[in-house]
C-alpha cells in the first residue's frame, strides 16, 4: 500500500501557480487512473485506486501549504501506511524547471509544506521534488512561489507532468527507472 501526497494551496486562484506543482501532477494521475475519492473533510481529500499492481493512495491536503502534516498524519496513522511507502509531491526553488529528484529524509530547505510533514511523522519519508527555479533573490521568493507559470513554462511543465503520470507505475519498485524516464529528453 502507497500513499502519494500532492502539496499545494486549495482554491482557484493558486491553482497555476509555481507551489501548486504537487496539485497539479497528483490531479493529473486522478484522471488518468480513474481514482475514486474515498474521504473528503475539512482537512484533506483522500482517493483510492489502483496503479500497475500496487493499491494507491492519493492525498491532498486542504489546509493550506503551512499545515499540510496533519492530513499526512491522519492518513498514514489510519491506513497503517509504511513511512517508507510514502512519497509527497512538491515544488523546490532549488531545481531548474521541472528537473526532478527523489531523496528520503533530509531537511525541509524552509518548505512550509515539508515542515509541516516533518513536525507530524517525521521526515523520514520521500520526497518527490519537482523544479520550479529560483526568483534570484531570497526576498522574492514569497511572490514567486505563488505567482503562475508562463505560457512558455506551462507547456514545458505540462509535459515534465505527462512523463511523471506515464511513468508512475515504475516508482514503486524502481526508483532509478522512474527518475531516468521522466528527466529524459524529448
Amino acid at each position: 500500500m502507497f500513499l502519494i501526497c500532492g502539496l499545494g494551496n486549495p482554491g482557484k486562484k493558486y491553482i497555476n501557480t509555481r507551489h501548486n506543482i504537487g496539485f497539479r501532477s497528483i490531479d493529473k494521475l486522478i484522471d488518468h487512473f480513474n481514482f475514486n475519492i474515498i474521504k473528503e473533510d475539512k482537512v484533506k481529500k483522500l482517493y483510492s485506486g489502483i496503479i500497475g499492481n500496487y493499491k494507491v493512495f492519493i492525498l491532498k491536503p486542504l489546509t493550506f501549504m503551512n499545515l499540510s502534516g496533519k492530513a499526512v498524519l491522519e492518513t498514514i496513522n489510519f491506513y497503517k501506511i509504511n513511512k517508507d511507502n510514502v512519497f509527497v509531491i512538491h515544488d523546490d526553488l532549488d531545481l531548474k524547471l521541472t528537473k526532478t529528484k527523489i531523496k528520503k529524509g533530509g531537511g525541509s530547505g524552509g518548505h512550509n509544506g515539508l515542515l509541516s510533514i516533518d513536525d507530524n511523522i517525521g521526515n523520514d519519508y520521500n520526497r518527490i521534488r519537482i523544479g520550479i527555479d529560483h526568483p534570484g533573490q531570497k526576498d522574492l521568493v514569497s511572490d514567486y512561489v505563488l505567482s503562475n507559470f508562463s505560457m512558455e513554462e506551462k507547456i514545458i511543465v505540462d509535459k515534465k507532468l505527462e512523463k511523471l503520470k506515464d511513468n508512475i507505475h515504475t516508482l514503486f519498485s524502481n526508483v532509478p527507472l522512474f527518475l531516468t524516464k521522466i528527466n529524459e529528453e524529448n
